[in-house]
Formats: structure tokens, C-alpha cells, sequence
């Protein structure tokens, strides 16, 4: 049977932490002890900067800054969740994000992936936040309930409000990853008899709060995230959910690769039929691209390899405020969007196109007229040719 192995692995400490490698360990020490060489540290460098959308020459400058940071503290708390941000994590392989994430950091507790348990888990929290306080970076996973002062979700019987409360309020900087530690998520959507809320609303006040929405998060935006703090010692820049601007500024619907069929007026009328066959637009079938932002398109999923547009399913829009509530159902269009409508074909747009051309054409005629008509006449004496252009 074949055994998938977790780059974690090598890295479990029977004392609880997950790393072995004291946090004053750089970062090249780190790596060198893995046998992760000069080439590929570039390489994942490259990636990250490519990520961030920054121009290639602050490749030097991620570079040097990586190679001398000392590797920050970081502990990942789970609470209302399934687990699938972790998964995510654990599965990005190529660049190998989560290999190098581990590297660039000293994680020092996530309940799923450490060897201690109980009293040995939380006592290595305990130890974080008070050995750390100001400086250690905290990674929340899943909703926080609020109902009935959070009994509906419980860790070494603390509620999670209150452990958010404690170890978020005292970490230099805070990401949020997934829907559900955003916004949510799913549990929050109705009628949430939990009360479960995201980080920012159950936590308010919080500094340096970085909001990373999907279902699940792309472990490519954590790690560049990360890098970006290391190098510049600041988030990235944010909109107005607190989303870094790089992999949330731009609309799914124009940086996918089945833009060219909307634009031509070629749809999926079915699930299976010949247009799904050839790769037709899914706006018809539910696609919410045109109405999402998110870098899906350009990172891509399994190694790069795919995203589920490509793969042929509709954007549900996972990334979006309150997806769950407001972009369902998935399976039926949005009422409208910018652009030639659904019932346009190939044919029709070609009528329009060349409609346009010939008003354009009709116009400037129109107006040659108009200015013939208003200029003023010339005299018989004006219209002839002077002496000099006149033939011998």
C-alpha cells in the first residue's frame, strides 16, 4: 500500500514542538541540514517573488534577506474547521512550499501535525506566548464560536474564544487562513447556531491582521506571505478585507483561460455536452469568475498543474466575503455581468462587431460631409495653380 509521506515528518518532536531547529537557527543552516541546495532556494525565492507579482529585481532582496533572517516563531491553532487548510499545506510539493515554509520558520505548536499531546502540547503553547510575546506570528485555522461563551468548541477544556483572545493579542502579526478563520465559512453561513465568527469579529483590534480566504487557502499565497514579512518586516499590501492585494486584486473571469470563449460567445449549455468536451466557458453552468478575485488562474493547484475552472467545474467564488451566503447556488448563473450577455453567439457578436465598423465608417462619411458642406468655397481665382507646378 502506498503511504503518503508528510514533509512533516522529519520534523516532529517528541517534546511537543515541531521543529528541532531553535528559532536562533538561520534559515541556511536550515536548509543546509535538510540538503536543500544553493539552486533550489533560488528557485523557491523566485517563485515567491513571482507570487508576490514583485519585478524580478527584488529577487536579490528576498534572497539576502531569507539567508540572514533568524527564523521566527509560529503556531497554528485550529478551531471550528475541517482540517483542509492543513491538508492544503501539506500537500503543496512543487516548489516545495511547505518544505520551505518549515524551513523559514520554527513551528512550535499545530495540534494535527505535533508528536505531544495533552498537557505537553499546551504547555509548549503556553511556553510560545510567553517566552515570545510581541514577536511570534500566529496562523488561526477554522471559525470561532461565540454562542453561549464558545462552548461549542473546545481545546484541554479552553474555549477557542479565549485562546484566541490570549495567544492572538499577543503575536507580533496574525493570519487568518481559509474561509472559515476569515469570515466563517460555511459554519457561519445559516443559521449559524454557534455563533461562529471569524478572527477580525471575534477578536477585534487585532495588529497586523492578514485575511487569506478560501476553501481552502493556496499554501503558495501563505508562503508568500511569510517571505514578504521576512524580507520587508510588513505585511503586504491589503484591500479592504484585509487581503493581500497580490493574489486577491485581480477578477478570476480575466485571467482565465476560458475567457476567450465568453468573449466569442461560446458556452457550456450542459454537463458533458460538446462545448464542455472542448472547454467552453462555464458562465452558464454557475461560473462566479466574472464576480471573484483571486490569483486560482495564475498559482494553480496540485503542483501548479491545475485550478477547477481548467479542470472543468465552475468558480464558486471561495475567496469572496461570505461565500456561502452569497454566491450560492453554485450551480445557477449570476443575474449579470459587464460584457456580451449568455444568449450571444459566435454569429451575433460578428453581426455587432461588424455593425460597429460600418456606423464608424458611416459617421466619418457623415462628418466629411458636414465639413465640406461648412467649409468655406474657394474662388475660380483660388483654385487655380500657381505658374511653378504648372507643366512647361
Amino acid at each position: 500500500m502506498h503511504t503518503l509521506k508528510s514533509p512533516f515528518a522529519a520534523r516532529l518532536s517528541p517534546c511537543g514542538g515541531i521543529l528541532m531547529h531553535s528559532p536562533r537557527t538561520r534559515l541556511t543552516a536550515a536548509l543546509k541540514s535538510r540538503g536543500v541546495s544553493r539552486r533550489e532556494f533560488v528557485q523557491f525565492c523566485s517563485s515567491m517573488v513571482a507570487t508576490l507579482a514583485l519585478p524580478p529585481r527584488y529577487l536579490g532582496a528576498v534572497v539576502k534577506a531569507l539567508t540572514q533572517a533568524s527564523r521566527p516563531v509560529l503556531v497554528w491553532l485550529e478551531f471550528q474547521d475541517c482540517a483542509g487548510n492543513t491538508e492544503s499545506m501539506l500537500r503543496s510539493s512543487n516548489p516545495p512550499v511547505a518544505e520551505f515554509v518549515l524551513d523559514l520558520l520554527s513551528w512550535e505548536y499545530h495540534e494535527t501535525l505535533m508528536a505531544g499531546a495533552g498537557k505537553q502540547a499546551e504547555d509548549a503553547l503556553e511556553r510560545v506566548v510567553r517566552e515570545h510575546a510581541g514577536e511570534y506570528i500566529a496562523v488561526v485555522e477554522g471559525a470561532i464560536p461565540t454562542a453561549d461563551g464558545g462552548v461549542y468548541c473546545t481545546i484541554g477544556g479552553k474555549a477557542a474564544l479565549d485562546i484566541a483572545k490570549h495567544v492572538c493579542s499577543k503575536a507580533a502579526a496574525n493570519i487568518a487562513v481559509g474561509a472559515c478563520a476569515w469570515d466563517g465559512g460555511l459554519v457561519r453561513s445559516n443559521p449559524n447556531p454557534t455563533g461562529a465568527l471569524g478572527l477580525h469579529e471575534a477578536v477585534p483590534g487585532l495588529k497586523n491582521l492578514i485575511n487569506l480566504g478560501g476553501c481552502p487557502h493556496n499554501p503558495a499565497n501563505t508562503a508568500a506571505v511569510l517571505v514578504h514579512y521576512l524580507t520587508f518586516h510588513d505585511l503586504p499590501a491589503l484591500d479592504e478585507y484585509n487581503r493581500p492585494l497580490f493574489a486577491y486584486g485581480d477578477i478570476i473571469h480575466d485571467q482565465c483561460e476560458r475567457r476567450a470563449h465568453y468573449d466569442a460567445g461560446r458556452f457550456v449549455e450542459e454537463w458533458g455536452d460538446e462545448g464542455h468536451r472542448k472547454g467552453y466557458c462555464l458562465y452558464k453552468m454557475g461560473c462566479k469568475g466574472p464576480e471573484a478575485t483571486y490569483n486560482c488562474p495564475t498559482v494553480r493547484w496540485n503542483d501548479g498543474t491545475s485550478w477547477p475552472v481548467k479542470s472543468g467545474h465552475g468558480c464558486i467564488a471561495c475567496a469572496s466575503h461570505r461565500f456561502w451566503d452569497t454566491k450560492s447556488p453554485f450551480y445557477k448563473r449570476l443575474p449579470s455581468v459587464p460584457g456580451f450577455g449568455v444568449d450571444v453567439t459566435a454569429d451575433e457578436i460578428g453581426w455587432v462587431a461588424t455593425a460597429a465598423v460600418g456606423a464608424a465608417m458611416v459617421a466619418q462619411v457623415a462628418g466629411n460631409m458636414v465639413r465640406d458642406k461648412l467649409r468655406p468655397k474657394k474662388t475660380a481665382e483660388e483654385t487655380k495653380e500657381p505658374p511653378e507646378s504648372r507643366g512647361a
